[in-house]
């Protein structure tokens, strides 16, 4: 009987056969896997050298630089705040342990930054909506 007739029935074939024919067939199937990925890499990367364009740097450095420099106002763009950074501190301190059930003892802030609130109403609602959900 030869070997593919016994590996189809598995009567006539020792163990050491078997295994040999599994070796051949995995090493064959991941050389195929990655010869594809090396031809697909190589064609990605010729993409990239076939269509890629340099912006213009003449273009980009003159958009860049302002002709005429806007006016100064003396009017603060920023929102006053009422309370001052240990204030502030105190307060997020004061947050923090209550979300955590903790002492303010047991928590340091090292440092705070303000985020600019920039979102869409949508946004707002959604976060609004979901604390109301976790709270109540």
């Amino acid at each position: 009987m030869e070997l593919s007739q016994a590996m189809i029935t598995g009567q006539g074939i020792t163990l050491g056969e078997a295994f040999g024919e599994g070796l051949k067939v995995t090493g064959l199937g991941m050389g195929i896997v990655f010869s594809v990925l090396i031809i697909l890499m190589i064609v990605l990367c010729l993409f990239k050298v076939i269509f890629y364009k340099e912006p213009k740097k003449e273009a980009v450095a003159a958009a860049d630089v302002p002709e005429t420099p806007a006016p100064v106002s003396s009017v603060r763009q920023e929102p006053e705040n009422d309370m001052g950074d240990e204030e502030l501190i105190a307060v997020l301190t004061a947050a923090v342990a209550a979300s955590l059930n903790t002492s303010t003892y047991n928590l340091r802030i090292k440092s705070y930054r303000r985020v600019n609130n920039n979102v869409p109403a949508w946004n707002k609602a959604g976060v609004t909506e979901t604390i109301n959900n976790r709270v109540f």
